[in-house]
């Protein structure tokens, strides 16, 4: 009884001082189901399921110890599934910035600390552990997100993640599938979703096992006319995955996923356009389509109860292509008098092939009485894309990218990439773990080919070879049980991405001596479950972002080159409480109201700016601007009520205002692809009647309160101009299993 009571104070004053920090006791209420997290060494488990957790201190055969992470449980977070709504999944996951200019949900574009949500091109993208982005080095833009009506969970490690996985600074999302049940050889899930503007979803999935196989297989198709006009969107994925239990030792399995989208891109607004009719649109002949093709071969051996193999062999081939009309959004797109037809687009073509292997091995053993772990792991990967652009497309409306004669511009982008890594960790006491670590990187890359058809657009960048080694170190102290201290710092770097190493211009010139960006992660925090009734993850950050790339005058030409750095510092703060198991005591009944509250505060400026044009006017330096598209605050507060049959959520979303660009422009220009972004609220509410396990339906509302709202500005696809988020949409959806 004493135990409980101090649990109960405990957790009161946790929600209390979080609450209280954040200026949110008048939100404090929240949706979702409620996580418990037990952090003994080899699993988070507790009475109740929250939503999320941390990681375990083994995650397969990596080791998680000393970092900040998070794993979000799909089927817990009362999420739109239907629609990717990235806001909504990644609501309690502190700090996680979301470009929600693109309503299909097919392409995801989040950061954290600051970084940009370009296609999410700042995190490692992963779907079961292995890489599904173009070009994790040279363009790691993010264009397949698999429907996360698939995803059993999502894995999320910050900065800390580049000793066990490479770039990027943001560090690893890994989309984990579901897998089928193991007590039946078939199971079917079928969820059917219709909203507005057309939405029509369909997942159907079967599952399960037999003997020493076991499968699962999802088609999945979504559609939609869009909110805004000339929004039209078409996306369909199927996967089909299977593994055989060789022996008690050994499991081997196969996968293989297809994705395809074909989407109208409304293009952008102007600033005052969007004050008065967000859903209009003056580009009606501007497509992207995404054929995507991702599969992978593994192996997961365990040789004994201490040791764990893990072995990945995957791929890509995959497609990047548009057409349209891209002059800036204030020119209008319209029939030419003289020729009675519209002007020609543009075409571009992207093909990505990449195919890598990475072997990891985890080994145990006793040290000093406690439980010690060695992680250490080998990759090879090798990537070659094939980009040909400013071919002279048609004068229709349609998705045709054909072409008249050649693409103006066609290279050849290639990369080589041998890592090897190790990581241990090491029980000090009984309390407190060491997490050292290092990983050394070997990558080279090339761009040839010509950026025009005259005699001096030849390109050839040479093979740039890096040889980087990283270093990192964590600790954890347990103060009890169920909490702990933890701490991180990383090495982290970007290598030069394809578009620094590519001059736009026959007068551009690339610096030969281009450096990788490189920095640091720095984090710590304080994690727990007090009572199996309130969960809690506090901390801060400081994020180093070294040898940022740009564009300075030198002797008449542009000269591409390392212009500067900037340095993310703040807070990041989770917390969840299931309210009536609080007050109770401990967990009871069948009637929960759990409340969440997520937040994050973040300064990111940049810290140098090496441009000689501007050192002798301090009016032109930028050290000291904040950082384009890093919101100060972030604040996802919640509830949910939830008993046998009835479960009812609601979500806000609050984020600051953003400088789109460097120089920290206030007022937007004619072309609204610079200027200031103003903050926004958004609500997002459903409810779901549960007739039995098996038959549920749910009738949702997301951006409740129809907020007119812009989260970026684009200088050219999916743009140009200010892209708008989505007002006001339903949706109503059955699911079914059996």
């Amino acid at each position: 009884m004493l135990e409980n009571r101090i649990d109960r104070s405990l957790a009161r004053t946790i929600l209390l001082v979080v609450i209280n920090a954040a200026g949110l006791q008048a939100l404090a209420q929240r949706p979702d189901s409620i996580r418990t997290v037990d952090l003994n060494v080899h699993e988070v488990v507790g009475p109740m399921q929250f939503g999320m957790k941390p990681a375990a201190d083994t995650l397969g055969a990596v080791i998680m110890a000393g970092r900040r992470t998070e794993v979000v449980t799909l089927s817990a977070t009362d999420a739109d599934l239907s629609q990717n709504q990235a806001r909504q999944v990644f609501a309690k996951v502190p700090g996680i910035t979301v470009w929600e200019n693109d309503g299909s949900g097919v392409q995801l574009g989040i950061a954290a600390r600051g970084l940009s949500p370009n296609r999410s091109w700042e995190f490692n993208t992963r779907q079961n552990g292995h890489d599904i982005s173009a070009d994790v080095f040279g363009y790691p833009e993010a264009y397949y997100t698999p429907p996360m009506a698939a995803v059993e969970r999502i894995e999320v490690v910050r900065g800390a993640a580049s000793l066990a996985f490479g770039p990027q600074f943001g560090g690893l999302v890994n989309f984990v599938l579901k897998k089928g049940p193991r007590d039946r050889p078939l199971a079917f899930e079928t969820r059917q979703t219709a909203g507005s503007y057309g939405l029509f979803d369909s997942y159907n999935a079967l599952g399960g096992s037999k003997g020493k196989w076991s499968y699962y297989t999802f088609l999945h198709h979504r559609s939609a006319d869009g909110w805004r006009a000339n929004s039209r969107y078409s996306t369909t994925a199927g996967h089909a995955g299977v593994q055989y239990r060789a022996s008690r030792k050994l499991r081997l399995g196969l996968e293989y996923t297809r994705s395809d989208v074909r989407q109208q891109q409304p293009g952008g607004l102007t600033d005052g356009v969007l004050a008065l009719d967000p859903r209009s649109s003056s580009r009606e002949r501007n497509w992207m389509l995404l054929p995507w093709n991702v599969g992978a071969a593994t192996l997961e051996w365990r040789p004994n109860d201490r040791t764990l193999v893990d072995v990945k062999l995957f791929g890509t081939i995959a497609e990047r292509n548009s057409v349209g009309f891209l002059r800036p959004i204030n020119e209008p797109d319209t029939i030419n008098r003289a020729t009675g037809a519209y002007a020609e687009r543009q075409v571009d073509r992207d093909s990505y092939t990449n195919y890598g292997v990475e072997a990891r091995v985890r080994r145990g053993w006793t040290f000093r009485g406690r439980q010690a772990y060695v992680a250490a792991g080998v990759r090879g990967y090798t990537a070659q894309n094939l980009r040909r652009q400013q071919g002279r497309g048609t004068t229709g409306t349609d998705a045709d990218v054909s072409i008249t004669g050649s693409f103006g511009r066609e290279l050849d982008l290639t990369t080589r990439n041998a890592a090897l890594h190790a990581e241990v960790l090491l029980p000090l006491t009984d309390r407190l773990d060491l997490v050292p670590g290092a990983r050394f990187e070997h990558i080279t890359s090339r761009v040839d080919g010509r950026i025009n058809a005259t005699g001096t657009g030849g390109v050839d960048s040479g093979e740039r070879l890096r040889q980087l080694p990283l270093l990192g170190i964590g600790a954890q102290y347990r103060t009890s049980e169920r909490t702990r201290l933890y701490a991180n710092f990383s090495q982290a770097y970007r290598p030069v991405l394809f578009s620094d190493l590519t001059p736009s211009a026959t007068t551009d010139v690339i610096d030969p001596d281009l450096q990788d960006a490189s920095g640091y992660n720095l984090d710590g925090g304080f994690r727990g479950n007090v009572g199996g009734f309130l969960a809690f993850d506090i901390g801060g950050f400081m994020l180093h972002y070294d040898n940022r790339i740009g564009t300075i005058l030198r002797d008449g030409a542009n000269y591409r080159t390392n212009i500067g750095a900037s340095l993310s510092q703040g807070v990041e703060a989770y917390v969840e409480a299931e309210l009536l198991d609080l007050l109770r005591g401990g967990p009871e009944g069948g009637t929960h109201l759990a409340v969440f509250v997520s937040y994050a505060f973040v300064d990111a400026r940049y810290s140098s700016w090496n441009d000689p044009a501007v050192s002798d006017d301090p009016s032109r330096d930028l050290v000291g601007n904040q950082v384009e598209y890093a919101p100060r605050n972030i604040l996802r507060p919640g509830i949910t009520y939830r008993d046998k049959h009835l479960t009812v959520a609601l979500k806000v979303s609050v984020v600051d205002g953003v400088y789109t660009n460097a120089t920290n422009t206030e007022a937007p220009n004619a072309s609204a692809t610079a200027g200031y972004l103003q903050g926004y609220t958004v609500a997002d509410a459903n409810a779901t009647w549960r007739f039995d396990q098996r038959i549920a339906l749910t009738v949702g509302v997301n951006n409740l309160l129809d907020e007119i709202y812009a989260t970026r500005r684009a200088g050219g696809y999916p743009g140009p101009g200010l892209l708008p988020g989505m007002g006001r949409t339903g949706f109503l959806t059955l699911e079914a299993k059996f």
